[in-house]
C-alpha cells in the first residue's frame, strides 16, 4: 500500500508540473476577438490560462515555441445546443438518450446522460468545435442544460457547467384551415374560434404550472414543512431565485410573439432559441433585450411565396436590428452528427448579409454570454482559457482545415471515425486480377 500510495503520489506531481508548463505560439494572424485581429501574433499559455497575447509576448524561462507561422488562431468555438453524447445513430432507437418521457421534467440534467466515448464528439472536435451546450428534449418543460468541453476521460472532467438554463417548449399557436377532407362527425374541422380557445388554454396550463412552482419555491425558502419534496419544482429553484435563464424554444411568429408577452408579464429572463420566423418580430426582440439562437440557416422556408434564401438572410436581419444572435443547428439526434457543419452555417449566414464580426460572435462570443461564460470563453484575452484552434486559411472559407486545436492548454487530437476510414481506405491494397 505504501509503495502505491508513493506511486500516485509522483503521478499527481507529474500531472502537476506538466500543468505549468510555458509555451508560446507563434501565428500568421490571431483573432483576439470578433472585431479585433492581430497579423502577426503570439500566445503565451501556462498551464491551462493565456498569460500575455499580442504581436509579442513575454519568454519566460523553460519555454517551449509553437511555430504555427502559416496558421490562422481563433477562439474555440461554441455550439449554442446540440444532443452531442445523448444520441449516436439517429435510426437506432437504443442509441438515443436525448428525449424524456413525462410533459413536465425539469429534474432531468442532461449532462448526466452524456456518453463520454460517442464517436459523434470527436468528430465535431475536427472541425474546430471546443464546447457544446446540451439540451434535453421531449414535453413541454424538458430540463436543465449544460455545458461541457469535447475533451476529457470521463463525463465529470468534460462538464464545466450542470446548470446553465430551464428550457420551455412553447405550445404551438399555429391555425389549421385544411378543409380539403370531406367533413364527418369523426374528422369535422375546428373552427377558429376553437382553435383560439384550445391555444389560450395551453398556455394558461403552463401560466398555472409556473404559478405553482413560484408558490412551491415561497414555501420552501419560508421553511413550511408541511410541503412535500417536488423533484420537479425542486429542480426549478434555481430559476425561481433568477440564478439561470429559461430558453423558450419557438419557432413561428405567434409562438414567438407569445412567448415574449409571457416573459415579459412574468419578469423572466428568456433565451430564444429556434426563431425561425424570428426576423419577423426582430424589432420586438431588440426592444426586449431577449438574444436568439437561430437554428434555421439551412431549412427551406415555410411559404412557397418566401425567397429561397430569406433564412440565409434572417441572422443579418436580427442583428442589424440589435438583436444579440447566435447561430446553431437544429436540435436532436440528426443534428448531433452533423455538429461539425456549424462554422458553414455562420459562413453562409455572413455570404448573406451577416457582419463579420457578428459572424464570429455567432459561433464564440454570443455563446459564451448565453451561457455565463464569458469570463472564460469566446475571446482571446489574458486570464482566459487557453482554448483555440489553429486554421489552414480564414475560418469562414468552406475549404479551410482546423489543423491544430488546444482546449485548456492541452493539445487535442482532431483524429476521429472519419481520419481513421479516410486512412484505411487510402491505404487499401492495389487491385489485381487473379491468373487463370
Amino acid at each position: 500500500m505504501k509503495t502505491w500510495a508513493i506511486l500516485v503520489g509522483c503521478l499527481c506531481m507529474i500531472q502537476k508540473g506538466s500543468g505549468k508548463e510555458s509555451f508560446v505560439y507563434r501565428a500568421k494572424s490571431i483573432q483576439l476577438s470578433p472585431s479585433q485581429r492581430i497579423s502577426p501574433g503570439e500566445i503565451l499559455v501556462q498551464g491551462s490560462r493565456i498569460i500575455a497575447i499580442g504581436s509579442t509576448v513575454p519568454r519566460p524561462q523553460k519555454l517551449k515555441i509553437i511555430d504555427w507561422a502559416s496558421y490562422q488562431v481563433y477562439p474555440g468555438l461554441i455550439s449554442p445546443g446540440s444532443s452531442l453524447g445523448l444520441a449516436e445513430i439517429n435510426a437506432l432507437r437504443p442509441t438515443r438518450d436525448e428525449r424524456e418521457v413525462g410533459s413536465h421534467t425539469a429534474e432531468i440534467e442532461a449532462w448526466s446522460a452524456i456518453n463520454p466515448d460517442s464517436e459523434l464528439i470527436p468528430v465535431a472536435r475536427a472541425n474546430g468545435i471546443t464546447h457544446s451546450w446540451i439540451i434535453p428534449m421531449g414535453g413541454t418543460l424538458s430540463g436543465i442544460s449544460g455545458l461541457i468541453q469535447l475533451r476529457g476521460w470521463g463525463i465529470e472532467e468534460m462538464t464545466l457547467r450542470k446548470t446553465v438554463a430551464l428550457h420551455l417548449w412553447w405550445p404551438g399557436q399555429g391555425l389549421s384551415l385544411n378543409f380539403k377532407t370531406q367533413p364527418s362527425p369523426a374528422n369535422k374541422p375546428k373552427s377558429i374560434e376553437e382553435q383560439d380557445k384550445e391555444r389560450k388554454k395551453r398556455v394558461e396550463e403552463v401560466d398555472e404550472f409556473f404559478n405553482q412552482g413560484e408558490a412551491y419555491a415561497k414555501a420552501r425558502q419560508a421553511k413550511d414543512l408541511q410541503i412535500g419534496i417536488n423533484p420537479t419544482w425542486e429542480a426549478m429553484l434555481p430559476f425561481f431565485s433568477a440564478k439561470i435563464p429559461i430558453v423558450i424554444h419557438a419557432e413561428d411568429a405567434r409562438q414567438i410573439t407569445s412567448a415574449l408577452d409571457w416573459a415579459k408579464k412574468r419578469n423572466y429572463n428568456m433565451i430564444l432559441s429556434g426563431a425561425k420566423d424570428s426576423w419577423k418580430v426582430a424589432e420586438r426582440l431588440a426592444a426586449d433585450q431577449v438574444p436568439v439562437i437561430f437554428r434555421h440557416v439551412f431549412t427551406s422556408p415555410s411559404q412557397r411565396n418566401q425567397a429561397h434564401d430569406l433564412h440565409f438572410r434572417a441572422p443579418g436581419i436580427l442583428a442589424e436590428s440589435g438583436v444579440r444572435v447566435s447561430i446553431g443547428l437544429r436540435l436532436g439526434a440528426w443534428a448531433a452528427a452533423n455538429q461539425r457543419n456549424l462554422p458553414y452555417y455562420a459562413a453562409q449566414a455572413h455570404a448573406y448579409g451577416l457582419s463579420r464580426a457578428d459572424t464570429l460572435a455567432s459561433i464564440t462570443l454570443n455563446p459564451a454570454k448565453l451561457l455565463g461564460m464569458e469570463d472564460r470563453l469566446g475571446t482571446l484575452e489574458k486570464g482566459k482559457d487557453a482554448t483555440f484552434i489553429a486554421c489552414d486559411g480564414d475560418l469562414l472559407d468552406l475549404r479551410t482545415q482546423v489543423m491544430d486545436m488546444r482546449i485548456e492548454g492541452r493539445e487535442v487530437s482532431l483524429a476521429s471515425k472519419h481520419t481513421r476510414l479516410h486512412q484505411r481506405y487510402l491505404n487499401r491494397p492495389s487491385p489485381y486480377r487473379k491468373k487463370d
